[in-house]
């Protein structure tokens, strides 16, 4: 027994003095600078094989040194993505780590001042970071992102969201095309109706060459009804236009309209140079006016805007919204007509709202536009004019704004102070004098005073609310007044010259639970007539249990009566008005029907007609890009009882919509289609309206891929699309969907990030891999397999495939013919090469296995 315990206590002895040793030596050694990790231990190669180098990957970030697409941040602020070299460098701790080459204009581009440390380019083409005090970099792999922080004393301070002009790209040569085509045809179901024809095409057609775009806008409508006929073409404008980055503005040249700010917007032809707010960080963009109207039957919208017809649609029974107008100019009121089933027609006006006027401390906007005068119908004989406007940032939150505008027969001057009252919200206040002389009239002077105020306008994305007054002398003209006197045979007294203007638009989000109210009202009268405009419109929005509901009303009084009452000068006046109200109601169907709603809309007016109206809309197909409705109504009176159906399809190359309406009088077929055509230096795309900043796609060879958040944009058959309605002078990212691509397609990147310039068609290539894939077993010469961890590179594929176990590998993106580099160290026995034939018995296969001999 007491020999068994001997033996024992020796056993542990042993094993406790070998722990101690070998801890006594661990401790002897200097502390290790790295971890180390021993390829033999993985077990794949065996004794006397190849082993891969892998101290790449033994610290640091684990990866190859190379060049990578990186998403750039510096101070925890994007800077875009670029593509950035890495390279393996120590750190301060003697550590491997991959180190970005930027070079010293890089720096100076995401607003380093470079200026400052001359050392810089001490290392030659990668910048030396070290000699801005605490300026550091890291490489988060996993992310894509390259973090860098450098001290706020070396850097340019800029507004948040500013883009360096550096960044900004002109996009590519190309010619485009955007067009919009509807049409109507109507059946008399009565006697009191006769057939008719409506339709309406607006061309947009344009060029890009570097920085200039041409641009044209031409509409044509024919109108048939019976035995009568109206066509009509008009050019609303052509003009070459091209930024300018240091003044921060464009240049127009041809027609434009000149801008808003102070004076009313006039059209010209001529040339303009004005700021452009958007090339500015964080700058408020221009006010777009929402079209909101309330239709008694199925109905067609007409816009007018500076007397050209810019907009036309159709729209069922209830209330509408219209928010993609192209307009024609940067203001002019809308000029709304309802043609309802009936014949009958309403007509609104939609304020085309401007802000006080506001800049920065030191910041200045300017304007200067000189050319001739230019009316819609071409009447008008061709009067020069200049325009000049400055608006300046001061101290204390105070704008002053001041400008001129001159022709032959008219003069104006204008000064304006405006005020940031903070949370007050802000207002501006300005007065005018003009010297008038009207065709045939002695020369007259007047004044015009005017106030607008605004609280939270763009600012909380809750609350809108703008609101302006002005008064005007009878004596006072504005420069459209009293050049359209000037008309070829007419008499200058038919011109309206406003007297009172008063307008506000809101739109507050009361709270979650209470919903949101909307009011748009205008109303003007005039010196040389007793006439008076109102437009009115309210509406009150709000959602329970999924369920939405809406009130609206409409007064407008400003359509002519047909009663044939005359004033002094024997005149028609225009005094009829109406008023309508509505209900709508909608309620989601997706426990029975996915993506469907069922709705019901109320709709009254002053005449008496009421209707009501049932039906189910939804979406359809993968993308949700096919819109469909059916509806059914009843009124009490007039139309009787009518039917509503459409579909609308928004594809890769046009959006179309077709719709079919009935009621007791009539009944009528709506269509019309949409869409844009790129010309570009690699071929032809059609796509969907591209608007007025665009880019083109490039996936070649990857056909049908979805646009991430672009309904309906995917690639064409040969890999291209374009992705419309970019923010311009702004980062914009383009993602293609990947689970979407092909079985013989990869892409090495899935996201890119543009910065357009104004006008621009910017290129976004992706890098495809067009080919088979295959899972290759490589073999060495020597009947070994090639080593764990080996870099596997093809002929024109710049993708490196790493060797897993067993001498397997992944390729994508193969020809059916070519060869493979095969490298695991850099000593001459170390690396080899394949050339392989891919079988032509696998042509229908999506993954090729196969097995190659590496010499």
């Amino acid at each position: 027994m007491i020999a068994r315990i001997s033996k024992k206590q020796l056993k542990f002895s042993q094993i406790a003095c070998f722990i101690t040793l070998q801890c006594a030596f661990l401790a002897c050694q200097p502390a290790a600078a790295r971890e180390y990790f021993n390829p033999a231990l993985l077990g794949i190669d065996g004794p006397g094989k190849g082993i891969t180098d892998l101290s790449a990957f033994e610290d640091g970030v684990g990866q190859l040194p190379g060049t990578y697409h990186v998403d750039v941040i510096i101070n925890q602020k994007s800077a875009g993505r670029q593509d950035v070299a890495f390279t393996l460098q120590p750190d301060a701790n003697g550590q491997n780590m991959l180190a970005p080459c930027l070079s010293v204009d890089t720096l100076k581009s995401l607003g380093v001042k470079t200026d400052l440390f001359p050392q810089l380019a001490d290392k030659g083409e990668c910048a030396d970071l070290a000699v801005i005090p605490q300026a550091s970099t890291r490489f988060e792999f996993n992310r894509q992102q390259l973090l860098l922080s450098i001290p706020q004393a070396a850097m340019d301070l800029h507004a948040r969201g500013y883009v360096s002009p550096e960044r900004l790209d002109q996009g590519i040569n190309a010619l485009l095309l955007n067009y919009n085509f509807s049409g109507s045809n109507s059946s008399a179901r009565s006697h009191e109706f006769t057939d008719s024809d409506s339709y309406y095409l607006n061309l947009r057609p344009g060029m890009n060459i570097g920085p200039w775009r041409l641009r044209n806008y031409s509409t044509w409508s024919r109108n048939t009804s019976g035995n009568e006929t109206q066509d009509n073409w008009d050019s609303v404008y052509t003009y070459l236009q091209r930024d300018i980055l240091a003044l921060k503005g464009q240049l127009t040249l041809g027609d434009s309209t000149s801008p808003s700010d102070m004076f009313d917007s006039v059209s010209f032809r001529g040339a303009q140079i004005a700021s452009d707010d958007d090339m500015l960080p964080d700058s408020l963009r221009g006010y777009a006016p929402v079209i909101r109207g309330i239709a008694r039957t199925h109905a067609q919208v007409i816009v007018k805007q500076n007397g050209y017809t810019t907009y036309q649609t159709y729209v069922p029974a209830g209330a509408f919204t219209i928010t993609d107008m192209y307009p024609t100019g940067s203001s002019g009121d809308l000029d709304v007509t309802i043609k309802e089933a009936d014949g009958s027609e309403q007509h609104q006006i939609i304020p085309f709202a401007s802000l006080p006027v506001l800049q920065r401390e030191g910041r200045l906007k300017y304007s200067l536009t000189s050319g001739q005068y230019r009316a819609y119908d071409n009447s008008i004989d061709k009067t020069y004019f200049t325009q000049a406007t400055a608006i300046y940032g001061l101290p204390a939150g105070l704008t002053w704004y001041g400008g001129g505008q001159f022709s032959q027969h008219y003069q104006s001057l204008l000064t304006g102070l405006g005020k940031n009252l903070g949370e007050m919200g802000a207002f501006s206040v300005d007065v005018a004098q003009a010297w008038s002389t009207p065709q045939n009239e002695e020369k007259t002077s007047g004044q015009s005073v005017r106030a607008r105020y605004s609280k939270n306008i763009l600012t909380t994305g809750t609350n809108i609310s703008i609101s302006g007054y002005r008064y005007s002398t009878s004596g006072y003209y504005t420069l459209q007044d009293t050049l359209d006197t000037w008309r070829s045979g007419q008499d200058q007294n038919v011109i309206d010259r406003r007297r009172n203007r008063a307008e506000i638009l809101l739109t507050q989000n009361l709270s979650q639970q209470m919903g949101s109210i909307t009011l748009n009202a205008v109303s003007e009268d005039y010196w040389n007539s007793d006439k008076k405009m109102r437009s009115l419109g309210v509406g009150y929005s709000n959602s329970w249990q999924g369920i939405t509901y809406s009130l609206n009303y409409s007064y407008n009084r400003n359509t002519t009566d047909n009663s044939n009452r005359r004033d002094d000068d024997n005149r028609i006046k225009t005094y009829n008005s109406d008023q309508i109200f509505s209900l709508n109601i909608s309620i989601p169907l997706d426990r029975w029907l996915s993506h469907s709603w069922a709705s019901y809309s109320l709709n009254t007016s002053k005449q008496g007609d009421t209707s009501h109206t049932v039906g189910l809309n939804g979406s359809a197909l993968a993308d949700q890009n096919l819109n469909w409705s059916i509806q059914e109504s009843q009124t009490n009176r007039g139309v009787g009882n009518g039917g509503y159906a459409s579909l609308n399809y928004q594809g890769t190359y046009a959006k179309v919509n077709a719709a079919y309406n009935y009621d007791h009088n009539q009944q009528q077929v709506n269509y019309g289609i949409e869409g844009g055509i790129v010309a570009h230096a690699r071929g032809i795309t059609l796509s969907q309206a591209l608007g007025e900043t665009s880019a083109l796609v490039e996936a070649p060879g990857a056909s049908g891929v979805n646009i991430t958040n672009q309904t309906g944009v995917n690639t064409d058959f040969r890999g291209y699309t374009v992705v419309p309605y970019l923010s311009p002078y702004r980062e914009n990212q383009i993602a293609l969907d990947t689970s979407a691509l092909p079985d013989d397609a990869d892409v090495s990147l899935s996201s890119l990030t543009v910065t357009p310039t104004r006008g621009a068609i910017v290129r976004a290539h992706f890098n495809t891999q067009i080919g088979k894939r295959v899972l290759m077993t490589l073999t060495r010469s020597n009947g070994e397999v090639v080593p764990f961890g080996a870099i596997v590179n093809a002929e024109n594929n710049n993708s490196g495939f790493i060797v897993g176990d067993n001498g397997l590998v992944y390729l994508t993106g193969m020809s059916a013919k070519g060869s493979l580099q095969v490298k695991w160290g850099s000593k001459s026995n170390e690396h080899c090469q394949i050339a392989f034939n891919l079988p032509d018995s696998f042509n229908n296969v999506n993954i090729i296995e196969m097995n190659e001999i590496c010499h």
